[in-house]
């Protein structure tokens, strides 16, 4: 922390809106809300940094949560890349599992990342031991990249079968590759990912090199324009892990951001809520085009290694376990063919928006019916100058919502609320209840531009007692960014029977883990004030595919006290003993992170004095009601719904039977129906 003057920037980039905040160890706070600009997110990084008022000097770090990877993914606009694998594999990332697109009926389709005249074979084989069957063959291997440069290739794959477990032949080819090829844009499967099971390997192999360009260029991009406005100290970058890394290295292992915005929430929640006294705790961020929805245990985010983008693209890499559905304050209500009302997925985004932010969106949305149920003030919208058009909207909403439903503008814009808190309720169901948690047991920690909005009636809903609303909402995610430790995963695949496997090899896989990890974070030379070490394991009855990732006490782990972690974690999974089967071990994971410096963050409250509250007309379930509308600053210790508090960032809306108070760090906690 020794350059810059010692001030902290968290950047998240948003569907919507770019938020950015600043902390400095002396306690100053500086904030910044501004449209994301989807031609080139830089714009808008730019443009939020700008508008906080500080030099660029004075920055003595900059974190930034990006979905620049997770974009080019799901709209394709990827590197072209190229795939060198074992002879007769050929097709391996292209047959993958025995799935379908979609559950009935033999429709639906399927594009690979990379298409198979871009994928080339070399002579090379090693057997499941990760003994050598046939030798490499280094010509072929040369013959493969020169022919993938001819064909126009900007990004090469190296995966041969078996390389988890020896990866000496994918060595050799990367080292060949090297020499030949004219950029750094070369993954060798290995190193990105050392577990079995070829095709989602191969797959998560070959999302990293056909991101690694578009991130590579954009955060180059990025860092030389921060130079030339005079920063000078260092930029890291969220990962899906919940970590960072920093920009030097980010695009080597860029599959590792895919997902990076929704972590860094995750991340402050976890933070916040901890601080609060609740360790348990269900998260919900809602923006403008998505919703996000996760699970906190015992203080610490859950994470998966199971994340599929879309129908056959597996990404296997650890990753904050979020759910996500296309339910954000941007999402468009229409009538279907069929005559039912549905909400989403398609979305206004940033540009042109929702109608009432002026910007010439025509379709009905989530935040617009907000509007005009009297949750949002039309004339105090983000973003916004002047006042929205209140009777535009509704006529709009009679219109293309109302009129086919036999409901006027305020029934309709109720219709639209209640089927997407359907929606977000069923996701919520999913990442509890269907885990086998009950919702009862935890806080839901609303934020997200939108979350506030509807938290009271999802808490109603699914009978969480308590609701947290953090004292920034609208700009969690970026607050997670200033929060972020750093951190790497490691994964390597035993797969034996645990009555079978050597212990000293698992304290020495576990070891080689936590000495990697050590000599990453010393490579990136970022301030951190310790290391924290998590071990677990993924594990599975013999004979059964589905695996239970059971955490590791430490380094010395036996055979007994794997079996007996084991038998826990499936009995608090399912409620089920099966003694009589015993258990096998996959893999083995470490994250090594590096825990960067902490900040008081009841800074971030800005508490006034309390001060009167203004009213409006606003539609609960039954009808409108006069409501007061009180400032988020200024609230008194406690207040009772219904109620509406508005902020900066966003907007919370209290139930009639709620009841709100304020703790010391600015936190609102509500009780949700007076329990």
């Amino acid at each position: 922390m020794s350059k810059g003057g010692g001030w902290i920037a968290g950047i998240d980039v948003g569907g919507t809106f770019t938020d950015l905040v600043a902390l400095h160890p002396g306690g100053g706070v500086r904030l910044a809300k501004v449209p994301t600009t989807p031609e080139n997110q830089a714009f808008g990084v730019l443009s939020a940094l700008q508008k906080i008022g500080l030099e660029l000097k004075d920055l003595a770090l900059i974190v930034h949560g990006t979905t620049t990877t997770t974009n080019a993914l799901l709209e394709r606009k990827l590197a072209r890349t190229g795939l060198i694998t074992t002879r007769g594999f050929r097709d391996v990332l292209e047959l993958g599992r025995r799935t379908r697109p979609k559950p009935y009926g033999l429709t639906g389709s399927f594009e690979p990342l990379i298409p198979r005249e871009l994928r080339c074979e070399a002579l090379e084989r090693m057997d499941a031991a990760g003994e050598v069957v046939t030798p490499l063959d280094e010509s072929g291997v040369r013959q493969a990249v020169r022919r993938l440069l001819e064909a126009g290739c900007e990004s090469l794959v190296l995966h041969f079968l078996h390389s988890y477990i020896n990866p000496a032949h994918e060595a050799r080819a990367l080292e060949i590759a090297r020499k030949l090829w004219p950029n750094a844009y070369v993954t060798a499967g290995h190193r990105i990912l050392s577990e079995y099971r070829e095709y989602e390997r191969g797959v998560t192999a070959a999302v990293n090199a056909a991101v690694q360009p578009v991130l590579d260029r954009y955060l180059r991009t990025l860092a030389e324009e921060l130079r030339r406005r005079g920063f000078g100290a260092d930029l890291l970058v969220m990962q899906g892990n919940g970590g960072t890394v920093s920009a030097g290295l980010a695009a080597e292992t860029a599959v590792n951001t895919v997902m990076s915005g929704p972590a860094s929430g995750i991340i402050a929640a976890a933070g916040v809520t901890a601080a609060a006294g609740f360790p348990n705790a269900i998260t919900y961020d809602m923006g403008g085009t998505s919703t996000d929805v996760g699970v906190i245990r015992a203080g610490v985010p859950q994470v998966s290694s199971e994340l599929e983008i879309e129908y056959a693209m597996p990404v296997h890499v650890p990753m904050v376990d979020v759910h996500t559905i296309g339910a954000g304050g941007g999402s468009i209500a229409h009538v279907g063919e069929d005559g039912m009302l549905r909400v989403g997925p398609r979305s206004a985004g940033a540009n042109p928006g929702p109608v009432c932010y002026g910007r010439g969106g025509s379709e009905p949305t989530i935040t617009d019916a907000n509007l005009l149920l009297g949750r949002l003030n039309p004339e105090g919208l983000l973003g916004v100058t002047g006042s929205a058009d209140l009777d535009g909207i509704r006529e709009l909403f009679e219109r293309k919502i109302g009129k086919p439903l036999g409901l006027d503008a305020a029934g309709a814009a109720a219709a639209i609320l209640r089927i997407a808190n359907d929606r977000m309720a069923s996701a919520i169901r999913l990442v509890s209840l269907s885990r086998g948690h009950d919702p009862r047991d935890f806080v839901l920690f609303a934020f997200g531009g939108a979350g506030p909005l509807h938290a009271a009636a999802l808490a109603r809903e699914l009978g969480i007692p308590r609701l947290l609303v953090p004292s920034r909402p609208g700009i969690t995610n970026a607050l997670g960014c200033v929060v972020a430790d750093l951190r790497h995963d490691y994964v390597n695949t035993v797969n034996k029977p645990v009555q079978s496997v050597d212990e000293a090899a698992i304290r020495a896989i576990l070891q080689a883990q936590v000495e990697s990890g050590r000599r990453l974070l010393e490579r990136q030379g970022v301030a951190i004030e310790g290391l924290k070490l998590l071990h677990s394991a993924d594990m599975q009855f013999q004979g059964q595919s589905h695996i239970l990732t059971v955490p590791l006490p430490g380094l010395d782990v036996g055979r007994e006290s794997l079996q007996k972690l084991f038998d826990q974690a499936y009995w608090d999974r399912f409620g089920v003993e099966l003694p009589e089967i015993r258990a096998v071990l996959v893999n083995l994971h470490t994250a090594v992170i590096g825990v960067r410096p902490r900040f008081d963050l009841s800074i971030l409250a800005g508490k006034a004095e309390a001060a009167p509250a203004a009213e409006r007309q606003v539609w609960f379930e039954g009808g409108w009601r006069n409501t007061p509308v009180w400032r988020r600053e200024s609230l008194p210790a406690a207040i009772e719904g219904p109620a509406i508090i508005e902020q900066m960032d966003c907007t919370t809306v209290l139930e009639p039977g709620n009841r709100a108070e304020t703790d010391t760090a600015g936190n609102l906690l509500v009780s949700v129906n007076g329990r």
